[in-house]
């Protein structure tokens, strides 16, 4: 039975060698180790191979023998030997390829989640990267390192670069639209949101739904298939906050699916501070509206 276990030893000569014995003597084989230097101690992440019938207890005591402190451990499958350079290429790759799957991308390399865990007996720990002006934070149960911070923050940049350069331009035309090439839509609000038309028909709307809490209140958005990636999602999200503003509100939340490669790109294209956050099969952008600037006339 493999069991992924992160654990903090003393930064001293002879440390791991006292590990490798208390792991011989109990029939426990290393199978891949991962080292994280620091000032005082070193964190290692360990893949053990233990007997079948060990439980979280036996883990623990076994590390903890050989000296170490700081223990989170559970069990793991065949993947964790994947070793960490290919993980990371693997990574950048998805990422190169679609990178609105960020915060799914850059949790799994990390090991961790889009919530902290609840009823958990050791204190869970976040890492928040900023891609743009957006804020994705993950969360484990095993401490980061502050080579993890580095790491996550290299990825961030990459995004970043990635969706710089790919920020949509407006197409001269919608091949098989009714509607007019390289138009202009126009933005109107209305008591409960905005809507964009181009022609007189409607190409996009933003409804300012229920509160979620006090002064959080709930946003609806869509765009039709054939003029996205002009800017209009973007746009409308931009003028629903400013109408959430003008009601009140202090932040925004809006909810699609994980698989909305849309939504990075259309939070960065506003320009608005974002906390994107995925849990399951469902991503949310919390927007707050107190750095908000009104619309200009």
């Amino acid at each position: 039975m493999l069991w992924r276990v992160r654990t903090t030893l003393p930064d001293r000569p002879g440390a791991l060698a006292v590990l490798a014995d208390e792991c011989g003597r109990s029939g426990v084989n290393i199978l891949a180790m991962q080292v994280f230097p620091g000032v005082e101690s070193v964190t290692d992440d360990l893949v053990l191979e233990v007997p079948s019938d060990w439980r979280t207890d036996d883990v623990a005591a076994l590390v903890e023998r050989a000296g170490a402190r700081s223990v989170v451990s559970h069990p793991c499958t065949e993947a964790a030997l994947v070793d960490q350079p290919t993980r990371y290429v693997e990574a950048a790759r998805s990422i190169l390829s679609q990178p609105a799957r960020f915060p799914e991308v850059v949790a799994a390399l990390f090991n961790a989640g889009a919530e902290e865990e609840v009823g958990s007996q050791v204190v869970s720990d976040s890492m928040e990267m900023t891609v743009g002006d957006v804020s994705v934070s993950i969360h484990r149960r095993a401490p980061f390192t502050a080579t993890e911070h580095a790491r996550g923050m290299a990825m961030a940049g990459l995004v970043s670069d990635v969706l710089r350069r790919s920020s949509p331009t407006t197409p001269s035309g919608a091949s098989g639209r009714r509607l007019g090439a390289g138009a202009i839509p126009d933005y109107a609000a209305t008591s409960h949101g905005v809507v964009a038309t181009v022609e007189g028909a409607t190409v996009g709307r933003a409804v300012l739904a229920e509160h979620v809490s006090p002064g959080r209140r709930r946003l609806a958005l869509e765009v039709d298939p054939g003029w996205r990636r002009r800017g209009i999602g973007s746009r409308l999200l931009l003028e629903a906050a400013r109408a959430a503003l003008g009601l009140g509100d202090d932040e925004l939340v809006l909810e699609t699916g994980a698989d909305n490669l849309a939504v990075l790109p259309m939070v960065l294209g506003s320009g608005l501070r974002g906390r994107i956050r995925m849990s399951g099969d469902v991503l949310s952008v919390r927007v707050p509206l107190r750095d908000l600037k009104p619309a200009r006339h």
